[in-house]
């Protein structure tokens, strides 16, 4: 891991807050040269320490109401392959996380209705021969969502 300057750190947490800012603004902001500005942000993607710039959808504004979190288990190993080229492939998946405890993998999903949900789960899931297990849980609402990190 590339060691993080204060500047550095001042710049990540502003680009969180807002990456569309001008490098101008950002300059001002830390106190040092746009040119500076801009060279951090090229060797923090470079590093990898940025992994890209998005636009942050609000997904209830284009009709995916349903957030599930689905846990999925199998006890047969070779399953894992075939289920984590189904997940990639599926838009609806948000998040997959390999986990320790009874569950092989944890997904974050996000859909319109309970029948698409349904689909989702019997065309992508349930349909991948070897998966014996999952429970969903639905989400009723929302107190805290957020894609920024600590820095």
């Amino acid at each position: 891991m590339a060691k993080l300057d204060d500047t550095d750190r001042q710049l990540l947490m502003l680009l969180q807050d807002d990456d569309r800012q001008a490098l101008a603004v950002l300059s001002e902001k830390i106190g040092v040269a746009v040119s500076t500005i801009n060279d951090r942000i090229k060797r923090l993607v470079r590093t990898g320490m940025i992994s890209g710039f998005h636009a942050r959808i609000a997904p209830e504004a284009i009709g995916l109401d349903l957030l599930a979190f689905i846990m999925v288990s199998w006890s047969n190993p070779k399953v894992e392959a075939v289920f984590l080229e189904r997940v990639k492939a599926s838009p609806d998946v948000l998040e997959c996380h390999h986990i320790t405890g009874a569950w092989n993998y944890l997904m974050k999903v996000r859909v319109s209705t309970t029948r698409d949900l349904e689909r989702f789960l019997t065309e992508t899931i349930k349909a991948v021969d070897g998966v014996e297990r999952t429970e969903t849980l639905i989400t009723l609402s929302t107190a805290k969502e957020t894609w920024s990190v600590r820095v």
